[in-house]
């Protein structure tokens, strides 16, 4: 609350209701550095490396030799996208790929690859992360990144360890600044065609990159948890305007906030973000989750 009779209060509008490398490199494939490649994937993020690849495979550049498949069940973006560019398709668990590829690359793929699997590429396997590793090791970097404000943050590209996800050795890092009143879903977007250039880059020159990775310092790791729909719960008397601003923009898109009024769980889907209000009697103490209705914009401010 500010001094006299102000209060700071949250304006929204209310409606009811991922080795081991196989020391055994291709001269062949050092020379060409055209990959043979095998991709894994699921979700939008990862669509756009895949198109990137699609792409260079199709391009005068020549770094890609040839790309295959792997995703899960279901009617998923990168099989819709393969499917469309007549890509191969695996299913998952693979079965025996001995002497099929030279390197896999993982997107958002969401399950382990054990060590019997990574060492069946000569150069492993690469993962995309949008986040700086070791910060924000885990299924939801970006999601982390908005709900705790940071203002950096970036993608790496890293080696697939087994049995562990998040903590290979890197190969590549770029930072981006985090825009202001940025949603997940816009730095997802912008993180995704960041980390598929970087990938780019980074093939083409593999070998030199993976003898001078770089492992991860533990001790700075931090993990970013999957994200469920018990976060979209407002506690007024606990959370500021700022967190409760962070969180809109770090899950709203997906799972709109939630509170309860008059005795009734409501959904809270715009947030306009901080106002000052001027209490009408200046005698009346601002309680956290006290409500006034702003008629001339249609909106409820929140203390």
């Amino acid at each position: 609350m500010w001094s006299g009779s102000w209060a700071m209060r949250a304006c929204v509008k209310a409606h009811g209701r991922f080795g081991t490398l196989c020391p055994a490199m291709s001269c062949r494939r050092m020379s060409s550095k055209a990959w043979r490649m095998l991709f894994f994937g699921t979700d939008q993020f990862a669509v756009e490396s895949l198109k990137q690849l699609t792409a260079n495979r199709n391009s005068s550049e020549g770094l890609v030799e040839t790309i295959e498949v792997v995703t899960l069940s279901g009617d998923v973006p990168v099989k819709r996208f393969a499917l469309q560019n007549h890509l191969p398709l695996h299913r998952w668990p693979l079965g025996d790929i001995t002497g099929q590829f030279d390197v896999g690359v993982v997107v958002s793929f969401g399950c382990l690859l054990h060590q019997s699997l990574i060492t069946k590429f000569p150069f492993g396997v690469l993962n995309v992360h949008p986040s700086l590793l070791p910060r924000w090791r885990g299924p939801a970097p970006i999601f982390h990144t908005i709900l705790h404000g940071d203002s950096v943050t970036g993608v790496s590209i890293m080696l697939i360890r087994p049995h562990r996800f998040d903590v290979g050795p890197i190969l590549n890092q770029e930072l981006h600044q985090v825009p202001q009143r940025c949603t997940s879903e816009e730095l997802g977007a912008v993180l995704a065609t960041k980390g598929a250039h970087l990938l780019i880059d980074t093939l083409r020159t593999l070998p030199e990159r993976i003898a001078n990775k770089r492992e991860q310092t533990h001790t700075h790791a931090t993990f970013a948890p999957k994200i469920n729909d018990t976060l979209s719960w407002v506690v007024w008397e606990e959370q500021s305007c700022d967190q409760i601003d962070r969180l809109y923009r770090a899950i709203g898109f997906r799972s709109p906030l939630r509170t309860t009024w008059m005795g009734k769980t409501i959904k809270l889907l715009d947030f306009v973000g901080k106002c000052h209000i001027s209490l009408s009697d200046e005698k009346r103490k601002a309680i956290p989750g006290s409500v006034s209705y702003l008629k001339e914009s249609n909106t409820l401010a929140v203390c």
